[in-house]
Formats: structure tokens, C-alpha cells, sequence
């Protein structure tokens, strides 16, 4: 019997030696395997001719599985506030290690020869890499270097204005000359006399005021002028003369401060106990005892029967004359079919 041998890619554990390698279930799962890994590396290849430098974020850190080397690997390398996109993958499949695991696991499980060239990095690409990144930083670099002088200048107009608007607040204004204002006041003073007699309304070429019984009703109904003394209206009215206006007046109701609006607190509590009495059982032991019942402080209970007012003791009592004249009537009762 062949020994024990346990598959990373199935999962399971065979009996039948290295013969596993060439089954279906093991080829299939190790095709999916790859092409799990496969859009990654095409990814990272892409970056060989045109590395990307960016600013670094948390995302960065993340790692893929190597399925090679058994292993994890950053996908970025990241130094300070600068990461380079997938420069940590490129370093791994370009590494002497990971050539020599893949060779071991090309021919652990049997896999095509032909996809194995997709998975590593020959030297001459790394050091392609190398270069484009340098290219890559530098012109990281020089977009920084714009958007720097970019808010430089708006800083510059920011404060340039500021300055002029500080400038013209401090400046003296001019005095004008009382010989040259004298010829020039009267013809103001006509024409401003002239131009707010022309924009004041004329009373005369006014319409009538519509009376109350001629205005037509359509989706409103008039009620009326609502003349009420001391107060007035903002465009008409004795509110010119210092009037309250019609939203300032209180109403009657509320002119009384002493009036409390709403329920106590001792009420607030009472109904808030009454509450919690309600989701309790109405039959449970005690629920319609008498509280107003006095009792004095040393009584002790009888254990009679359950009581709803009056002292425990009295319950004893109260059930032995209630069972005498049950078992009075009883007999009562007994007798009479006797008779009968």
C-alpha cells in the first residue's frame, strides 16, 4: 500500500502515491489555482516599462499569495509618503528563491511547461523597472513641485487682496471744496426734489379703495378688517405711532405666567407606576389588597388564607364561618331531596 500523501492544492489526503498529480481533479484545481494568480503578475508586468509613484495610503499594505513559494508578498513598496505600485511583486518574482520554488513546483505537480515563463521576472526586466521608476519619480516629483507653486500663487492673490481691501478701509476720504459743491448742491437739490416727485405715488390718479361688499370672491373669502385697538399692521395702521404689532400681542389664555402646562411630576409618577402594574398578571397574590387598611408596626401574619383588606389573622376567620355556611347549605339542600 503506497503511503499517505496529503495534496496543498486538494485538499485531501491520497493513498495512491505521486499518481495524484496526473488526475483530473488535481489538474483542474491546480488551473484554477494559477489563473487566481495569473491577473496580478500581468499586472505587475505592465508596470515594467511605466512605474507609478503615488502618494502612499493605507491600501498600500495590502499582500498576495505566492502560490510558488507558499508564501505572502506585498504587492507595493512603500518609503515615507511615496509607494510605488506593484514594485514589491516584481522584487519577488525577480529573486533567485522564487525561480528555484517555482521550478520545484512546476514539477511537484505536474503543471505546463509553457505558463511557467508567465510567472517570473527575467533580470533584465527588474532592472527596466528600476529605471522606469526613476522616471516615475522624478515626474512625481515635478507635479509636485506645480501644484506647490499653484497654491503659492493663490495664497498670493488671497493676501494681495486682502491688503487692498485693508488699504481702502484706512485711506482718509477726500473733503470736497466748499467753491466747487456750492454751484453744484442747487442743481442736486432740484433734481433730487424733481426725481422723488415723480416716484411718489400721485393719490389723485389712484383707484378707489374696493369696498367689502364689491370685492369678488373667488378661491378666498374676505372676512372683514380686523381693527383691533393699540395694534397695528407694518404698512398701514397706527403702527407708525408705535403700535404693538399683531405678533407681539399675547393671547388672553396664555397672558397668566402662573398657569402650568402639562401633568406633575408626583401625577407623572403615579401614572408611570400604574403603567408598570398593568404588565403584571391581575390575578397574582395581593393584586386588590387594600392599602388604605391600617395596621399597627408588630402584627404578624396567621398563614391564613389570601386577604384583600383588614388583617391577616381575620382571614382565618372570615374562611371558617364562609366553609360553615357552605356546608350549611350543603345540608340544607340535603335535606330537602330527602323530603322530596
Amino acid at each position: 500500500m503506497a503511503p499517505a500523501h496529503l495534496c496543498p492544492l486538494c485538499r485531501q489526503t491520497f493513498f495512491c502515491g505521486r499518481g495524484h498529480v496526473y488526475s483530473r481533479k488535481h489538474q483542474r484545481q491546480l488551473k484554477a489555482a494559477l489563473d487566481r494568480l495569473l491577473p496580478q503578475v500581468e499586472a505587475a508586468r505592465k508596470a515594467i516599462r511605466a512605474a507609478q509613484v503615488v502618494r502612499y495610503v493605507p491600501e498600500h499594505e495590502r499582500c498576495c499569495w505566492c502560490l510558488c513559494c507558499s508564501c505572502e508578498v506585498r504587492k507595493h513598496i512603500s518609503h515615507g509618503n511615496l509607494t510605488v505600485l506593484h514594485g514589491g511583486l516584481l522584487e519577488h518574482l525577480a529573486s533567485p528563491e522564487h525561480k528555484k520554488a517555482t521550478n520545484r513546483f512546476w514539477w511537484e505537480n505536474k503543471a505546463e511547461v509553457q505558463v511557467k515563463e508567465k510567472f517570473l521576472i527575467s533580470p533584465q526586466d527588474y532592472a527596466q523597472f528600476k529605471k522606469s521608476m526613476v522616471k516615475g519619480l522624478d515626474s512625481y516629483e515635478e507635479k509636485e513641485d506645480e501644484v506647490i507653486k499653484e497654491m503659492a500663487a493663490l495664497i498670493r492673490e488671497v493676501e494681495h487682496s486682502r491688503q487692498e481691501v485693508v488699504r481702502s478701509v484706512l485711506e482718509p476720504q477726500a473733503v470736497p471744496d466748499p467753491e466747487e459743491g456750492s454751484s453744484v448742491s442747487g442743481s442736486w437739490k432740484e433734481n433730487s426734489q424733481v426725481a422723488s416727485a415723480s416716484q411718489q405715488p400721485s393719490y389723485l390718479d389712484l383707484p378707489p379703495a374696493a369696498e367689502p361688499n364689491r370685492i369678488e370672491t373667488g378661491s378666498l373669502t374676505f372676512i372683514g378688517y380686523q381693527d383691533t385697538p393699540g395694534v397695528g399692521n407694518i404698512h398701514s395702521g397706527p403702527s407708525f405711532l408705535g403700535a404693538t404689532p399683531p405678533w407681539m400681542v399675547q393671547d388672553e389664555e396664555f397672558s397668566s405666567g402662573n398657569q402650568t402646562i402639562g401633568p406633575s411630576y408626583e401625577e407623572f409618577i403615579k401614572e408611570k407606576e400604574k403603567q408598570k402594574l398593568k404588565k403584571l398578571p391581575p390575578d397574582r397574590v395581593g393584586a386588590n389588597f387594600d392599602h388604605s387598611s391600617r395596621t399597627n408596626a408588630g402584627w404578624l401574619p396567621s398563614f391564613g388564607r389570601v386577604w384583600n383588606n383588614g388583617r391577616r389573622w381575620q382571614s382565618r376567620h372570615q374562611f371558617k364561618t364562609e366553609a360553615a355556611a357552605r356546608n350549611k347549605q350543603r345540608s340544607h339542600k340535603e335535606k330537602k331531596t330527602m323530603v322530596s
